[in-house]
């Protein structure tokens, strides 16, 4: 369980200090941080884009994972990948050749993954776990932050871990819930509100981290 990474997810932070919280977490040794990108088609939602992962690069070293909830990731992940991004997921959902996308952004020497829906099942991702570098697995329905962690999707981790696959679990995990994902499986946590809605962030990711470590 020692190698269980912990990604802050900044949707959740305090834009107006966006700095001050990144060093927050990069200080308290979280191993990457998440960035959820939105377009208001794919999921209802609108977050931000290439611009500021851009910002985001410039005043951090910890590697920024992208996770691209959009419609067009076939056109958009190279903007991504010019921008900071060195790991990229996209959902299948939407890309008429999966194949062929994880290739490209292999190519662009960016770690990639697939993502995957509560309501979507795991057969329809199977013929493509081997050929992408991490799968994520939603525990929410995505498009917004701060949802209630469904438990349900833990048994796709648990059978993508006996499978070999890394796993990154995403929506609704906070320390209160998080052994219970760490022992599913999974091989990174992804926790917005679970960090910055905490009154200090960095103790949050330290509390993370030494639940990873038991």
């Amino acid at each position: 369980m020692g190698n269980v990474k912990i990604a802050p997810s900044i949707l959740s932070c305090d834009f107006s200090r966006l700095g001050e919280e990144i060093k927050k977490v990069e200080e308290a040794g979280c191993d990457m941080l998440h960035l959820d990108v939105m377009d208001g088609h794919f999921v209802p939602n609108i977050t931000f884009g290439p611009l500021l992962v851009e910002t985001v690069h410039k005043i951090t070293a910890v590697p920024l994972d992208v996770h691209l909830m959009i419609e067009d990731p076939e056109f958009y992940w190279k903007k991504f990948k010019d921008a900071g991004a060195s790991i990229i997921s996209f959902h299948k959902e939407v890309v008429e050749s999966p194949e062929k996308l994880i290739d490209d952004i292999k190519k662009g020497d960016v770690r990639v993954g697939l993502a995957l829906n509560p309501g979507t099942s795991l057969e329809d991702i199977l013929p493509f776990v081997h050929i992408v570098d991490f799968v994520v697995v939603m525990t929410v329905v995505p498009g917004f932050g701060r949802q209630k962690f469904m438990e349900e999707p833990l048994e796709k981790v648990s059978r993508l871990s006996k499978m070999g696959v890394m796993v990154e679990v995403d929506g609704g995990i906070k320390v209160s819930n998080a052994k219970k994902v760490i022992e599913s499986g999974a091989d990174i946590l992804v926790s917005g509100s679970g960090i910055f809605g905490e009154r200090d962030p960095a103790l949050a990711v330290k509390a993370f981290k030494a639940l990873a470590d038991t």
